[in-house]
């Protein structure tokens, strides 16, 4: 056996790949619960008997950064610090950094400018999504990451909690979608 496919079948071992879930998992997962005002909620009990992929998975957060190219999510929110769109890394999550509410978000889109992408992602897709932005503004880090960027790095990897090390907690006036600052 050569040294490479030692390592393929290593690194098997130490995080199994399941590249498609069977359709009753994959309709689960479309089965979380909002709150009333659409921030927040909770996720279906089979993620969490999954073992919340999409949030600790190297794999999982790799194919949501290679979706969020794909799919033009830096057109409006640039590397994370926004654009058209929302930041990611500036402290103020309209819907909440929650899995569910940024689900939510890219399931179903939002109130000006955010547009729904279910009919062209599947529900599996928009989880991996959500997990990697939910890495692009994460505070604390992550044992997981994914794949590195060929090109200049512009901010933090993704797992070292790149909105804590780049937000700025100084003195802030009032933010003008949410009232004060916390």
């Amino acid at each position: 056996m050569s040294l490479a496919s030692a390592g393929g079948v290593l690194g098997y071992l130490r995080q199994p790949r399941e590249l498609r879930f069977e359709p009753p998992v994959a309709a689960d997962l479309d089965r979380f619960r909002l709150m009333s005002n659409g921030i927040g909620g909770t996720p279906p009990e089979s993620y969490f008997a999954l073992g919340k992929p999409y949030e600790a998975d190297a794999y999982n957060l790799s194919q949501g950064k290679r979706l969020y190219a794909w799919f033009g999510c830096g057109t409006c929110h640039g590397d994370g610090r926004g654009g058209v769109g929302p930041s990611f890394l500036d402290g103020w999550w309209l819907y909440g950094p929650e899995m569910v509410s940024i689900v939510a978000s890219i399931r179903d889109g939002r109130p000006h400018g955010m547009p729904a992408f279910r009919d062209r992602l599947t529900i599996e897709q928009i989880w991996q999504l959500a997990g990697y932005v939910q890495t692009i503004g994460s505070y604390s880090p992550k044992v997981a990451a994914p794949s590195r960027n060929d090109d200049k790095q512009t901010r933090p990897a993704e797992n070292r909690g790149p909105a804590i090390i780049l937000f700025d907690e100084g003195p802030v006036g009032v933010h003008p979608d949410q009232g004060p600052s916390p």
